[in-house]
């Protein structure tokens, strides 16, 4: 079984990366600045290592998927930027990349995101950040939970960094889901061939719903490419894995 997932997952990374989501090539400047600042600021550096025993890869939520949404989150507050204020949206970038490690440190618990957040200003609590920065990530966390409904937010700023942090999320919705999230579950939960077949519908319709979802007008045009790619890639593998099930 081993043998035959890893040859789905190739197929699936092969598929996947036949089809690059317009928005690499739309905002490229913006995404190298945001990996500079993932990957250069002391206080990214610093959260990464307090986070990293926090975050679980079993179920595809790991320090590889929070790396993926900071960085794609800070692409979308510079999309989203007022050339007059940079200075302003430069500092947003910092916040929805710490935003970005820290969405998913419950992840395995009830009420994931609310928890998430609240932890998380005991996280920072002797970061050099205002306690309005602070409140800012929180307000992100606890709002980047799908078919939720969306609390909300007590200004534009806000807004913006809790959108950006559901955005980047849910682009993780689209390939990812088959190329990594997919298998890391299957190997967690040790389904059979069978099993997965069987859930495989239901969780493309609910992948399929939240094209509808995207918060900011980045994410709202973008955003739906992502999903059809990925969906593209699930409906491929359903056919695969149906077939082979039936076979055996």
């Amino acid at each position: 079984m081993n043998n035959l997932f890893r040859t789905l997952k190739h197929e699936a990374k092969e598929l996947s990366s036949r089809k690059r989501p317009q928005f690499y090539t739309s905002f490229s400047p913006e995404l190298s600045y945001s990996r500079e600042i993932f990957f250069d600021h002391p206080l990214v550096l610093r959260l990464a290592e307090d986070v990293i025993p926090l975050l679980n890869d079993d179920f595809g939520h790991g320090i590889e998927h929070s790396k993926h949404v900071a960085i794609e989150g800070g692409a979308i507050i510079l999309a989203e930027s007022n050339l007059n204020r940079m200075q302003t949206y430069r500092h947003l970038v910092l916040l929805v990349q710490l935003s970005g490690l820290l969405h998913d440190i419950c992840r395995l618990e009830p009420e994931h995101a609310l928890q998430a957040g609240q932890l998380s200003r005991k996280i920072l609590s002797d970061f050099p950040l205002s306690d309005r920065d602070k409140g800012m990530i929180q307000f992100a966390i606890e709002n980047h939970e799908a078919f939720k409904l969306e609390k909300a937010p007590p200004d534009a700023l806000t807004a913006l960094v809790s959108g950006a942090l559901y955005d980047a999320d849910k682009f993780r919705w689209g390939p990812d889901n088959f190329v990594t999230t997919l298998w890391e579950i299957c190997d967690y939960q040790d389904w059979s061939l069978e099993r997965i077949v069987d859930v495989f519908p239901r969780g493309l319709e609910i992948i399929e719903s939240i094209s509808e979802t995207f918060r900011t007008q980045t994410g709202r045009f973008y955003g739906p490419e992502f999903i059809d790619i990925g969906l593209e890639v699930g409906h491929y593998l359903y056919r695969r894995m149906k077939r082979l099930s039936e076979e055996r």
